[in-house]
This record gives C-alpha cells, sequence and structure tokens, in this order.
C-alpha cells in the first residue's frame, strides 16, 4: 500500500445491527438489517447503502472530470447506483449494480462515451471490475 495519497479508514461493532465510525469521527452510524434480509428494518443504514453512495458519488466525480476534459456541459447531472443484493445463505450472496447517470441536454452518443469512459477510471468500478455484474444507463432528456 505505498504511495497512497489519502487512506480512509472506519470500524465496525456489531456487524449489521451494530455501528460504524470512521476514525476521524466524520461518519457514525447505527446499522440495520432491511427487512428485505431478513432483519427488523431498523432506522440504521446498511453495508449497501454505503456502499451505493460512495460509489455514485465517485463515479459521478469522475465523469464530471472527464467532461470537464472534453468540455461537455454536465449542468444538473446525476448519478444513481443501485446496488442488488442476490442469492443467499447456502450459495453467498452477490451483488448486481445499475448505474444510472442522467444528463440533461447531452447528445446521446456522448454520453454514453462519457458513462463507459467513468467506468474505465472510477476507482470502485476498477475495483469490482469482473466481480460484479454492472449495468450503463444514460437518462438523457428524451426519456
Amino acid at each position: 500500500m505505498s504511495n497512497a495519497i489519502y487512506t480512509a479508514a472506519a470500524t465496525s461493532w456489531g456487524g449489521r445491527e451494530g455501528k460504524v465510525v470512521t476514525t476521524d469521527d466524520r461518519v457514525n452510524l447505527d446499522l440495520s438489517i432491511p427487512k428485505e434480509m431478513g432483519g427488523n428494518g431498523g432506522p440504521g443504514t446498511n453495508p449497501e447503502q454505503l456502499f451505493a453512495s460512495g460509489w455514485a458519488a465517485c463515479f459521478h466525480n469522475a465523469m464530471k472530470a472527464i467532461a470537464r476534459s472534453k468540455k461537455v456541459d454536465m449542468t444538473d447531472s446525476a448519478v444513481t447506483l443501485e446496488v442488488n443484493v442476490v442469492g443467499g445463505m447456502s450459495a453467498g450472496f452477490d451483488f448486481e449494480v445499475t448505474i444510472n447517470a442522467q444528463i440533461p441536454g447531452i447528445d446521446p452518443v456522448v454520453g454514453q462515451e462519457l458513462l463507459e469512459a467513468a467506468h474505465n477510471v472510477c476507482p470502485y468500478s476498477r475495483a469490482t471490475r469482473g466481480n460484479i455484474p454492472v449495468k450503463l444507463n444514460l437518462i438523457t432528456d428524451e426519456d
């Protein structure tokens, strides 16, 4: 892990029904298991929501950086990332991900190019490549 430009660290207590806190205390969250996964659906967040949030923000930033270099307007753009949990205890659980990028007013060809380029440079996309099925969706004004 040499040459790291930034390190994020978090500690979990109690697993999915506990708490997670970053070392700088900027994230300090209670966790709950969703009813769909056999939990009580309590008020806390869950690891999948945190994963989706991090990946969505990182992916959106990658798209914006690429768009800036190509002088493409990303005003009012948004990225929604859906993390589906599939499988079960006997075979194990897996993720399926859908990335929905909303870019109002963009030419669909240019938008698709941005989406694919971001998927090639976003650290979350790179880290999960080949391990998680990912579907990329471009949403324009025409959709």
